[in-house]
This record gives structure tokens, C-alpha cells and sequence, in this order.
């Protein structure tokens, strides 16, 4: 396998900086001179600037400021120090809140916003739009060509939606271009239920908790409609500065779990490289290794939105301070959640924020640089350390690989779908729980997996699993079905195809738009578990608990493999496989622990052929992931707990950081990782 072709040509190597705010220290250049010396000390190779710089450059309309950052860009690059630069637009100056009041953004109960805060404005005002198509052109014209200038960066973590006038009527034309007709919206929303019938487009409202909120359909394609809307804008942004040089990469920084307001599967398209910002609770009550799960989750989504190398944009170097409990993280974690990245494929570690703000909302939130302005500190030796390792690793890990052959199916507009289905437990779907359990075996034990949703294509993949997967996507069935059939093996597990995209559910037994036909079975009822309830299946030898949602199913032509221990369905199937062309198809009836998960997918894994980082007993709290370059593997060894832990190496092991071989019985200190590749392949 070749590498990915380089981010950028100017600096084709992994990026270690962060998000640099000087606007805050204009009236301190001393601060301004110490901060470079500082950041090469760290081993700062590139810096973010001008995320929320706006009130500097644009001070009033058209009235432009920007030589000081001429002169920060230009001695950034004099010592070797590249620039992110950012679009102004996720952070709007007061003169233009006050020129312009359709900016702010109405909430749902229908009050429009004061000014404060940021991303308060709306996406589809025009005078917004062209505010910042303004500042765009005009940062770009002056910067684009600059060769210390490798990446936009449009705007600032993405988010939230506007209920104003022109939103709405932006809807309207949205559901009807959609729809067509007033009939079939009515039936796609299934309206004639409390008769809320539609019977003019100007009736069409967003949803609001002072109007209508119990429309599925409505709600939904509310939340399609802003995801197209937030997209829109982006493009107009990318779309500015692509103008006046094409060849200058774009991205936007992405956050965790936010896919479940936007559908981060639809930027794919128009950015060149992903990025995200990462933010975990380490060192929390309930452990490090679920943290670490979920953070290797969403890297693994991030990279497989385009299934290329993204970038770590933000992380805290140590603590937050918007976090309920902010925790310093512990040594050794800082540069253990670097590499979790880098493992899962990111091609950088970055900040926020270099140096910490001497004041307002974020001045506790901590940074490279301390309000010590030294480098005397634990938090600063440990982000110089690990900048030292990302360097040393940038030619052989940058750009490389991650290749899959299972993956998970992760869909945004299914997670819409289940928050507003009311029923069968309102105390809670669990669906990231879901998702997380399906995953846990591949994380810990060093096969790769991809994160997609239903809209990507299926060819390639071994193992398809679709957790809770309750909508059914236009076309999804005829992928599985495709998929299972060409012999690929697909797991899915209960509450999967109940409804279709707008949330009208399938009527009849068996039949093929809920993947009867496949999965050899049809369901007739979902009993609802108390958090305090659990049911029991045994399966090759081992009994398993079972939790919150049980399917009782009709077998058609599958194979019932456990079932059911207790109550009225007890001996009913409640995990199940069929072959269906050369394939395989399993159902898991109910929410299963780890443990089967853990067992099941071990042999799963074992039949299928799955490849393998190493092969080794894994011990609990360590991850391994593995990246590809050429044909060496370059193999993370991850451990996330605070006591050391025993890895039994299968074969001898160069470290990557080190130079030293590796063989037998390998400790992995608390909070440390290992980068190894095989002895054979790599010479010293």
C-alpha cells in the first residue's frame, strides 16, 4: 500500500501546535517574542490562528486591520513554524450584531437572541453570508499565497440551528422541494395522527416546544435541514477562498458525540482533510478505558469519513475547564491521548490552547504555555516530549494506512430517529452503549475497524455489524442484502429495521424491507427491561445476561443458536443466524453485555480471518491499533490504566521511538504506549 498523498507539499509531515490566540497580547509584544522562542522549545511546528480574530481585523465595516498578522504569520515561518488559518465566522464583532439584527439567532420557543456567546447567528441570512464571504476574500487575497500558510480552517466547531423568519421559510422550501406535493409530506409525516394535517405550506413550522414537537417526520427532517443548512454555509466559506487559490487544503474542527446535532457524514464532501476536537473526562470515577473507547470510536469515524488520515486539532494539554470535574490529566496521559489518535489515524497532535488567556470564560482552561509564561512545567515538558516523538515518527507513520476489513455502521439520523420514537424505554435506547459494546473487541485487540454510515458502499468489507440500527435508510436494505449474499457475514442486533427514513414503520411479518428474507425471521414484539431487570441466554457453554430491550422473534428459515431463560417468551430465539447466498447473517435479540460480545466476535474473528495486529492475549485496559505503510505495520500499544500491564509479544518487535528490540514478555507502564513494527522489517 503507497501513502496518502501529503496534506500539504510544504510541510509533508505530522503537525504538532495548536490554537494561538496573539489578538489577546497585541498590547504585549515582549509576550508576542517570548512565545515563538517557547514554541520551538515544544517542538511547535505549526500554529491556528485567527479563529475568533474578527474584532482585530474588521474593528468597524470595511475597515480593515490586519498588519499584525502580517507580521506573527511572517516570523512564525522566519523559525520554522507553519500557519492554520482560520475563517473569522464562528465569532461575529459587536458593530456587525448591531448594523445587522437578523444575524442573531432565534431559539425554537421563538425569541431571537441577544449578542454574546459564540456561533449566535444564523446560517441563512444573507447579510451574514455576505459579511463573511467579505472577510473570507479579503484574508484570502492577503494570505493564500503566503508559504507559511498550509491549511484553512473554516470557521469554529460547527453548531446549533436558527428559528428565524428567514429559516423558516428556508424549511418550507426545503420540505417542499423534498416533497413535492402537500399529500405526500402528509403521509411521509404521517399527519392524520392527532390531526395535524397540513394544508398549506406556510403552515410548516419548525419544531418548538410552544408548538409542534410530537411530528417524527417533522422533527427529523427539521434536523436534515439544518445539517444542509450548516453545510451550505460551510461551502459558501470554502467556496471564498478556494476562489483565489484552489491549492491551499480546507478543513473545519469537528467535536465528538456532535454528529448527534449534525450529520458530520455529509462535510465529507466538501472538505479536503477531517478534523476534530477532543475533549474526554480521563481519570473520571467509572475508568479510563471507557474513555478511551470512545475517543478511539470517534477517531475511527473521523478517519472514515474519508478514509484517509485526519487531524487532531484540539485537545486540552492538560486540563479543561468546562468540564463538571476538571482534571489535571495524570503523567504520561497527555502523550498516551496524543498517540490514541495518531493510532487511530490522525496525522497530528494540536491544542487549544498555546498560551493560556489571561482572562474571561476559558483563562483556567490549561495550555502549552501556563500563566507562568515559563517552560518550567510539568504540563510544558510533556507537550515538548511528545511533539520530540511525533517528529521521530513522521516518516514512518505520516500518511499511512489504516485498512479495514470490518466495520460498523454509525448512523446520525438514526440516533434523530430514536431520540424521538417514544418507545419501547423512554428512560433510555441506549445506542452508543450499543455501538460501543459491538466495538470494544475490535479496539482492544488490534483490528482495524471503519466507522460509516448507511450511505457508504459495503464491497470490500468481511464483517458488517449494525447495531440498533431502527431506521432503514433508502437503499440500505439492498446493500446488506447485496453484501450478505455475495458472502460477506452481517451482525445486527435488536431494534434494528423497524422504521424507514421518515420514521413510518414497516408493516407486515416477513418481508424484505426489514431484511426478512436475510436475517431468516420477523419480529413480533420488543419487551421493555427495568434498569434493575435481566434475562439470561446461553450460548457455546457460557451464560450471558441480557438487558433492557428482549425481541420476541419468529424463526422462517434461520438457526436459533441460544435462547431465552426466563419469563413468558422463555425459549424463544434470542440470538440467531442464517445463510442467505453465500453469506451469513446473526441476530442478536437483545442488548448483550461485553462478555458475549467480547466471546462472540472472538470467533467471529477466528472464522473470518480477521486481520490482526499481533497475535496476543490482550490485557484489559490496553488497546492495540495498527497503521500500515508499504507493507510494514506500524502497531500501537495502548495502556489506559494507571498500573503497568504484561503483553506477550508473538515475535520480535523493533520500538519505533527507541531503536530497541523487543521480544517474549513486554511490560507497558501506567499511562504509556509502545510504536512497534516487526523486527524483520525495519532495520536500526
Amino acid at each position: 500500500m503507497k501513502k496518502h498523498t501529503p496534506l500539504t507539499p510544504k510541510f509533508p509531515h505530522m503537525l504538532h501546535g495548536g490554537d494561538y490566540n496573539p489578538e489577546q497580547w497585541l498590547n504585549c509584544p515582549e509576550i508576542l517574542e517570548e512565545d515563538i522562542h517557547l514554541f520551538q522549545q515544544a517542538n511547535i511546528n505549526c500554529v491556528t490562528l485567527g479563529v475568533f480574530s474578527w474584532a482585530n481585523l474588521e474593528p468597524k465595516k470595511d475597515h480593515y486591520t490586519m498588519e499584525w498578522l502580517d507580521s506573527i504569520i511572517d516570523k512564525l515561518y522566519a523559525n520554522g513554524i507553519y500557519t492554520i488559518l482560520a475563517t473569522p465566522s464562528g465569532s461575529r464583532p459587536q458593530w456587525l450584531a448591531a448594523e445587522y439584527p437578523e444575524v442573531l439567532r432565534v431559539r425554537s420557543d421563538g425569541m431571537r437572541n441577544l449578542y454574546g456567546q459564540r456561533h449566535n447567528h444564523c446560517y441563512t441570512s444573507p447579510a451574514y453570508r455576505e459579511r463573511v464571504q467579505k472577510i473570507d476574500k479579503t484574508l484570502a487575497k492577503r494570505y493564500a499565497r503566503h508559504p507559511g500558510v498550509i491549511l484553512w480552517h473554516i470557521s469554529n466547531e460547527f453548531g446549533g440551528e436558527c428559528h428565524c423568519p428567514l429559516c423558516q421559510e428556508a424549511f418550507r422550501q426545503w420540505v417542499k422541494n423534498k416533497y413535492g406535493t402537500l399529500d405526500a409530506l402528509n403521509h411521509a409525516w404521517w399527519t392524520n395522527f392527532w390531526s395535524h394535517t397540513y394544508t398549506d405550506w406556510a403552515q410548516v413550522h419548525s419544531p418548538s416546544p410552544i408548538g409542534e414537537d410530537s411530528v417524527h417526520g417533522l422533527s427529523i427532517d427539521w434536523r436534515r435541514f439544518v445539517t444542509e443548512q450548516t453545510v451550505s454555509f460551510m461551502k459558501m466559506e470554502i467556496d471564498t477562498v478556494k476562489a483565489v487559490d484552489p491549492s491551499i487544503p480546507v478543513t473545519t474542527n469537528m467535536m465528538n458525540w456532535y454528529t448527534y446535532e449534525l450529520n458530520y457524514y455529509q462535510f465529507r464532501e466538501i472538505l479536503d482533510v477531517i478534523s476534530w476536537d477532543n475533549y474526554p473526562e480521563w481519570h473520571n470515577p467509572w475508568g479510563n478505558t471507557e474513555i478511551a473507547k470512545e475517543c478511539s470510536f470517534t477517531h475511527d469515524m473521523m478517519r472514515s469519513l474519508k478514509k484517509r488520515p485526519f487531524l487532531l486539532m484540539e485537545c486540552t494539554p492538560s486540563a479543561t475547564n468546562w468540564q463538571a470535574v476538571s482534571k489535571l490529566k495524570k503523567p504520561g496521559m497527555h502523550a498516551l491521548s496524543v498517540i490514541n489518535a495518531v493510532a487511530h489515524g490522525a496525522d497530528s497532535g494540536q491544542y487549544f490552547q498555546l498560551r493560556q488567556s489571561r482572562g474571561s470564560c476559558e483563562k483556567f482552561h490549561s495550555a502549552v504555555i501556563s500563566h507562568t509564561g515559563t517552560a518550567n512545567t510539568r504540563t510544558f515538558r510533556e507537550v515538548a516530549k511528545i511533539g520530540a516523538d511525533l517528529e521521530k515518527l513522521s516518516d514512518l507513520v505520516y500518511g499511512s494506512e489504516s485498512p479495514a476489513q470490518v466495520c460498523i455502521l454509525h448512523d446520525p439520523e438514526n440516533k434523530w430517529a430514536l431520540d424521538c420514537c417514544r418507545g419501547p424505554r423512554n428512560a433510555g435506547l441506549d445506542y452508543f452503549g450499543n455501538l460501543r459494546r459491538n466495538y470494544s473487541y475490535f479496539w482492544k485487540n488490534g483490528i482495524n475497524i471503519d466507522v460509516i454510515d448507511s450511505t457508504y458502499d459495503l464491497d470490500g468489507y468481511s464483517l458488517v455489524i449494525a447495531p440498533m440500527l431502527y431506521m432503514f435508510r433508502e437503499g440500505i436494505q439492498d446493500k446488506l442484502r447485496k453484501f450478505v449474499q455475495k458472502g460477506g457475514t452481517l451482525v445486527t442486533t435488536c431494534f434494528t429495521g423497524v422504521v424507514n427514513e421518515t420514521d413510518l414503520c414497516f408493516l407486515g411479518e416477513a418481508t424484505q424491507e426489514k431484511l426478512s428474507d436475510v436475517l431468516g425471521l420477523w419480529v413480533e414484539e420488543v419487551d421493555s427491561l427495568y434498569d434493575c431487570e435481566t434475562n439470561h441466554m446461553t450460548w457455546n457453554g457460557k451464560r450471558y445476561a441480557l438487558r433492557e430491550l428482549c425481541e420476541v422473534v419468529h424463526e422462517t428459515t434461520c438457526e436459533t443458536l441460544a435462547v431465552y431463560e426466563s419469563d413468558f417468551y422463555k425459549g424463544a430465539p434470542a440470538l440467531t443466524k442464517n445463510h442467505f447466498g453465500d453469506g451469513m447473517a446473526y441476530r442478536i435479540c437483545s442488548m448483550a453485555d461485553d462478555a458475549f460480545f467480547y466471546d462472540f466476535y472472538d470467533k467471529l474473528a477466528a472464522q473470518l480471518g480477521l486481520e490482526r495486529a499481533i497475535q496476543a492475549q490482550v490485557p484489559d485496559g490496553v488497546s492495540i491499533t495498527w497503521r500500515r505503510q508499504g507493507t510494514a505495520k506500524r502497531i500501537f500499544v495502548q495502556n489506559f490504566l494507571e498500573q503497568s500491564a504484561l503483553l506477550s509479544l508473538d515475535q520480535p518487535y523493533r520500538n519505533l521511538l527507541t531503536g530497541t528490540i523487543l521480544s517474549g514478555n513486554v511490560t507497558i507502564d501506567g499511562y504509556s504506549f509502545l510504536v512497534l513494527t516487526p523486527a524483520e522489517t525495519e532495520s536500526p
